[in-house]
């Protein structure tokens, strides 16, 4: 058996995003959608990033968990932190994929990446959204995540009348430079996420009743197949990914085992799909 694949945009997934029964999953790949400089848009450029700032030993260098353990280890965590805060302090203007997802009427949107940009687009949308991110056992020890309304304050728990939960697993560089990135950061949570002990109650509840959309992602690494397969955990489908690219071996048995529809199109032109559609105008 292998997994499905279209060579064009169903039908199916424009409409379930445009009436909330499908939730967008955003990896950084969204970034090459927008215009101008972009910070780093993959593990290997946040690694060139990282250990330009830090002397890192060469056979780490290139990846980015161990690199930024050694960081954490030998630089301290604050050192870590502040590398982070640099590479992301800039983020670029929302293309119009980012504007057009922020304005859909979507119960949860997870985006797996630590630029602002789409972060930027739900802060032009008003105050009916909020955000949940994943902390680091280093910083926050015995507390998985953090709730932030709208205006980026400290929330104590998910907001009862967020029309849209913002999760991002991996944190974000706002509104409080919440990052996993060091290996440390990532076993913390890999090994409690079987059991679901790191994902919000309020994600699990709205992902019941929705299937997933990835844009922007790639699934070559166990950690983003990791994230993935938990948070879709027990949702209720149907799941499609957007990847132009063959799929490596493990990408394509990831892709099966999920029942994840690849729409082989570049992102550009499903963007520029959806994009030409009113989520404004369908959610009214």
């Amino acid at each position: 058996m292998t997994h499905a694949t279209v060579h064009e945009l169903p039908a199916a997934v424009a409409e379930g995003l445009l009436t909330g029964t499908l939730a967008p999953y955003l990896g950084p790949g969204m970034l090459a959608l927008c215009e101008g400089t972009v910070p780093p848009a993959d593990p290997l450029a946040l690694a060139a990033v990282l250990t330009a700032r830090v002397s890192v030993p060469g056979k780490i260098r290139n990846r980015l968990t161990a690199a930024a353990q050694f960081i954490e280890n030998f630089k301290h965590r604050k050192t870590l932190v502040k590398g982070m805060d640099e590479a992301y302090a800039a983020a670029p203007a929302p293309s119009a994929l980012h504007r057009w997802i922020a304005a859909l009427p979507a119960p949860l949107v997870v985006d797996c990446w630590y630029d602002d940009t789409l972060r930027q687009a739900l802060a032009a949308r008003g105050a009916d959204w909020a955000e949940v991110q994943g902390l680091s056992q280093s910083e926050h020890f015995g507390t998985w995540t953090g709730w932030y309304d709208a205006t980026g304050a400290a929330s104590p728990d998910a907001p009862g009348s967020a029309r849209t939960v913002y999760y991002k697993p991996w944190g974000g560089h706002a509104p409080a430079s919440n990052y996993l990135v060091s290996d440390s950061d990532y076993v913390e949570v890999l090994t409690e996420i079987d059991i679901q002990t790191p994902i919000p109650a309020e994600v699990q509840q709205r992902r019941a009743a929705l299937g997933f959309v990835f844009l922007g992602c790639r699934f070559n690494d166990q950690l983003p197949r990791a994230f993935a397969r938990q948070i879709m955990k027990r949702s209720g489908g149907p799941h499609f990914a957007v990847m132009a690219e063959e799929p490596t071996r493990m990408e394509a048995r990831f892709l099966d085992e999920q029942g994840i529809t690849r729409i082989a199109l570049p992102l550009a032109d499903v963007a520029a799909a959806l994009a030409g559609s009113s989520p404004v105008a369908t959610a009214a």
